[in-house]
């Protein structure tokens, strides 16, 4: 009995043919495994009591923080963090950068 590949009755003689690509470890497709993912992400950092902040810097200054993260070995955020509980650790940093960012410095 020789195969058809449209036949459905035969099912059972096509079970040894492999689908080419990488095999499914996932039921669900992929833009629900990316939801589920984001909300997981977004509980475990409440857990951790981490808020979300959204930055928009121009292209020199995220340049310049992406090279000093890679330079320390850190990520980006990371490092925006650090730097931000620095500058608000210090009593006498803090009042100066806020002088310069009244009076229009950058």
């Amino acid at each position: 009995m020789a195969k058809e590949s449209a036949d459905a009755v035969t099912i059972d003689l096509f079970v040894q043919q492999k689908k080419p690509g990488r095999p499914r470890t996932n039921p669900l497709p992929r833009n629900e495994q990316l939801r589920i993912n984001k909300r997981k992400q977004l509980q475990r950092d409440r857990r951790e009591g981490r808020r979300r902040i959204e930055l928009k810097a121009d292209q020199q200054v995220y340049q310049q923080l992406s090279e000093l993260a890679e330079q320390l070995d850190t990520r980006r955020s990371h490092l925006v963090e650090d730097i931000i509980k620095l500058a608000l650790a210090h009593p006498d940093i803090a009042p100066a950068v806020i002088n310069a960012l009244k009076a229009g410095k950058t």
